[in-house]
């Protein structure tokens, strides 16, 4: 029994790397699409959210399977559990991208003003959220409390961005009154943006969460004599 849950883990962790791919894609293509309003490429992006809310199904239903047919427990358990949250954490910030570039596409706009993107660093923003999930990857594969501890900062700095951008828009509005409405649905994107950031932050929370277990049952401990 033991070899055959190992495996199923094992192969669970892998179909939770491969979600993990393909989302970063999505968020990485969404990113591009918005910097350069690349119409063509924010369909592709809105096309292959398919793939990823039938995949995070696909591995809802493999948790399910892994929990009815092996029961599993202690750090078997929380590693399932882990997964399950992760899984839908991933789909939420495919969403995201979905959502991000449906702002593309729904503006009639050609190009966004590259002056107005600098100041509302967009692109860094864009950049720090596939960071902040790059990291929580390897956090998980490396199995280190460290990376994804260093998320948290990482997220910080997302929510700085966000905090600036509507003082930003409101004196590009005093200036440019007929862009008010690109404006205003801009502010989405970044908003998009800072919720991805929270997500991936509670990501890192479930790695931490199992890596933890993992480390008190190798060192002997219990979470009753854990420091809190």
């Amino acid at each position: 029994m033991v070899k055959f849950i190992e495996s199923e883990l094992q192969l669970l962790k892998n179909e939770i790397d491969e979600m993990w791919t393909l989302v970063y894609n999505q968020l990485d293509r969404a990113g591009e699409a918005v910097l350069t309003f690349d119409k063509e490429l924010a369909h592709q992006v809105i096309v292959r959210e398919r793939r990823v809310n039938a995949f995070e199904l696909k591995i809802d239903s493999d948790i399910e399977d892994i929990i009815a047919l092996y029961n599993p427990v202690g750090i078997d358990l929380r590693f399932v559990l882990a997964m399950l949250k992760i899984n839908s954490n991933l789909e939420r910030l495919g969403d995201f991208a979905e959502g991000i570039v449906r702002f593309v596409i729904n503006s009639q706009e050609p190009v966004l003003d590259a002056e107005l993107l600098q100041k509302l660093h967009l692109e860094t923003m864009i950049s720090e959220v596939l960071s902040m999930l790059e990291i929580t990857k390897r956090a998980l594969n490396e199995e280190s409390i460290e990376l994804a501890n260093s998320v948290f900062a990482i997220d910080n700095k997302i929510d700085e961005i966000n905090a600036g951008v509507t003082f930003i828009l409101a004196e590009y509005i005093k200036e440019h009154s007929d862009a008010m409405l690109l404006c205003l649905n801009l502010v989405s994107v970044f908003r998009k943006l800072e919720r991805a950031g929270d997500h991936i932050t509670n990501i890192a929370e479930e790695i931490i969460f199992f890596i933890d277990a993992k480390v008190l049952k190798h060192s002997g401990k219990t979470d009753e004599n854990y420091p809190k």
